[in-house]
């Protein structure tokens, strides 16, 4: 069973919520009931994962309707692109009764600037000036 004081230990408050930084998350990971619950939309996790032993995909457009494959008993560090949309799945949690959530603190790009491990996959990799210009860079021929 997740201790709580283990879970929350390294973690920083902001507006109500833990945060952890990418490596204290990385450490974190390492543990069996703690999982990586990235809120990503589909199209942002194709081209970059976070490379760590359980994450669970479930974008926060859909957070409400799949709740139920979430376990109470489990530590969940919710993570994004930047840390913004994590904050929103955090409160939606934070409603359902979960009391073991923490949010990745700069999400995807912090994550990667510390060097931290990611899955790549470069036939996915999007381009454009704005989050509502997104497009793929390469388009396989065909």
């Amino acid at each position: 069973m997740l201790a709580k004081e283990d879970f929350f230990l390294g973690g920083f408050l902001s507006s109500g919520y833990t945060n952890f930084s990418p490596k204290t998350a990385f450490q974190k990971s390492a543990q069996e009931d703690v999982i990586f619950l990235d809120v990503r939309e589909r199209k942002l996790t194709a081209y970059k994962q976070f490379m760590v032993p359980r994450t669970l995909f479930i974008p926060l457009s859909e957070l409400k309707e799949r709740i139920q494959e979430l376990s109470y008993d489990k530590g969940y560090i919710v993570a994004d692109s930047v840390g913004l949309r994590s904050r929103e799945a955090m409160n939606i949690l934070s409603v359902y009764g979960f009391q073991f959530i923490a949010n990745l603190a700069g999400g995807i790009v912090e994550w990667e600037r510390d060097g931290l491990p990611l899955v790549v996959n470069k036939n996915e990799q999007l381009d454009g000036s704005c989050v509502c210009q997104l497009r793929p860079r390469f388009r396989l021929r065909g």
